[in-house]
């Protein structure tokens, strides 16, 4: 089933990436069952074993790529344009990417409760940019773009109750929210801090650099 897979990525990762949405904060979460990686006998759990720096980079470069829902390819070139790109920090250049993306605008503003939901809307047309339809989950927004819930839309039971819901919810600072048009404008640079904390980019770049 796609849910165990993301589970297994959670449990590979060695912590919660979220990608079930609210369901990873139930009892029922793999890694509150299970916290420890799949495959591995009950004599093992106690042991954890020697992990090269290699390794290290490895599984933090996978941890970030399966939480952001990208291919490796289209990974790797986030990477290599960060990494090409003058006068910046690149670590903070690729969170800067990966948060720009509109699936993740979309979960980040509140509008879903994953980025694989996020990706869905996007996918079937249900999420409009600056008021035109749009269906490509990695389009990069621009500050000043204005994302919405396509009119004919607002009734699905995706977004059922969405208003109530935003009314009550802390989004990041590159978020202004409108929360009686539903909508949400993309209003600065995202910054590190403020995301997915517990990445270590850094760590990220260095692999690819190998």
């Amino acid at each position: 089933m796609i849910t165990d897979q993301k589970c297994k990525k959670c449990r590979r990762a060695g912590e919660k990436l979220f990608l079930k949405g609210e369901r990873c904060f139930t009892p029922k979460c793999a890694m509150e069952r299970k916290p420890y990686p799949p495959g591995k006998l009950f004599s093992e759990r106690k042991h954890r074993s020697s992990v090269t720096e290699y390794g290290t980079q490895l599984r933090e470069k996978q941890k970030v790529r399966n939480t952001y829902r990208v291919s490796e390819k289209q990974f790797s070139n986030y990477v290599k344009e960060a990494s090409g790109k003058q006068g910046v920090n690149p670590s903070e250049y690729l969170f800067e990417v990966l948060e720009s993306r509109l699936d993740s605008a979309i979960y980040r503003a509140g509008f879903a409760g994953a980025r694989s939901l996020a990706r869905q809307m996007v996918s079937h047309g249900h999420i409009t940019v600056n008021g035109r339809r749009t269906d490509i989950p990695s389009r990069r927004l621009k500050i000043g773009d204005v994302i919405a819930v396509r009119t004919g839309s607002s009734d699905s039971k995706l977004f059922e109750g969405l208003g109530d819901k935003l009314k009550a919810l802390t989004v990041p600072t590159w978020f202004k929210l409108d929360t009686e048009k539903i909508s949400a404008t993309f209003q600065g640079k995202p910054k590190v801090g403020q995301g997915e904390s517990s990445f270590n980019l850094i760590s990220v770049i260095e692999f690819y650099s190998r």
